[in-house]
């Protein structure tokens, strides 16, 4: 679990993505939160059907590295929205995240808040020295939220920039 100055980022098990795929606020109710609206994009689905329910159930792999965090606001005690990590660290020790936030959250800064979070806890990890991402062209407040937190455009194909951010890991 992560903790920011207004949110709680909290790793899903297997068990609570599959509540959370259900969308009928079953995960709400056994995190003691408030329900909420949220929907699942179709790519979300998508991914959670084909690679992060079967990654977090493969008991060789570290689950944090391939779940959703869902991101809780301690104000209102709800889901705001969620972060993907993309897999284990790569060969050159990178990761890659994927993030939004539900529609009623937009525009407070609660992503570039878990964006942080999420470098915080990699700064913790021996194994990852960078994070990457991508962002659609068109997708502004998506790469807002990568250049406020440090990331530097490092590519672009003809849809999507792609991002990078090192990480200064400290010994724990």
């Amino acid at each position: 679990m992560i903790e920011t100055e207004r949110l709680i980022l909290k790793p899903l098990t297997y068990d609570q993505l599959v509540k959370y795929t259900k969308c009928d606020n079953s995960l709400e109710e056994e995190l003691n939160l408030h329900g909420t609206s949220r929907k699942i994009s179709s790519e979300l689905k998508e991914a959670l059907e084909q690679t992060i329910l079967p990654n977090v159930a493969d008991k060789t792999k570290n689950y944090l590295y391939s779940t959703l965090w869902t991101a809780i606001s301690k104000a209102e005690n709800k889901m705001i929205g969620d972060l993907c990590i993309v897999g284990e660290p790569n060969a050159d020790g990178e990761i890659e995240i994927g993030y939004g936030t539900y529609e009623q959250f937009q525009g407070k800064g609660f992503m570039t808040e878990i964006v942080g979070g999420i470098i915080e806890w990699t700064k913790t990890q021996q194994i990852v020295k960078a994070i990457i991402a991508s962002t659609d062209k068109t997708n502004t407040a998506s790469f807002k939220v990568l250049e406020k937190n440090s990331f530097i455009k490092i590519g672009e194909t003809e849809t999507l920039f792609n991002w990078k951010v090192g990480i200064n890991n400290t010994e724990k």
